[in-house]
């Protein structure tokens, strides 16, 4: 998928890596340990960040940009983090995020399968992010 995103994560209100997408052909997965260990450095990070601003409603960090890759964070009123990891070059990743999360009501939380704060296994909800991330390209 040439759409410049790499990974989507989903990170729990804990903290803990529920959800985790691939969509480079080019670029390699990344382990699972270390998917593992972002989200949850992320999520630390995030909540620190939040404490340490001086503003009224302060967010934590939205976005880590660098030469080589491009981290945009979008999270929910009830704590649940969508983390995108995309090259640099690609812009609005916060409508994206918006979109997948409104994919993740739709698709996850309305499964009654589905037990909160457990990986998600949803082969629906897989096939609407990638046909989402296809769409960007």
């Amino acid at each position: 998928m040439p759409s410049g995103c790499l990974t989507l994560f989903v990170i729990n209100k804990a903290g803990g890596l529920v959800y985790t997408r691939h969509f480079s052909q080019d670029v390699p997965p990344i382990k699972l340990n270390d998917c593992l260990r972002l989200a949850s450095t992320f999520h630390s990070m995030h909540a620190i960040a939040g404490r340490l601003t001086p503003v009224k409603q302060p967010t934590g960090i939205d976005v880590v940009e660098t030469d080589t890759f491009r981290m945009q964070c979008f999270q929910t009123p009830t704590g649940i983090k969508f983390l995108m990891l995309s090259e640099p070059r690609v812009l609005n990743l916060d409508a994206l995020l918006r979109q997948v999360y409104a994919l993740y009501s739709d698709y996850v939380l309305k499964n009654p399968f589905y037990e909160l704060d457990m990986p998600i296994q949803c082969e629906l909800f897989n096939k609407q992010v990638d046909a989402l991330i296809a769409n960007k390209a």
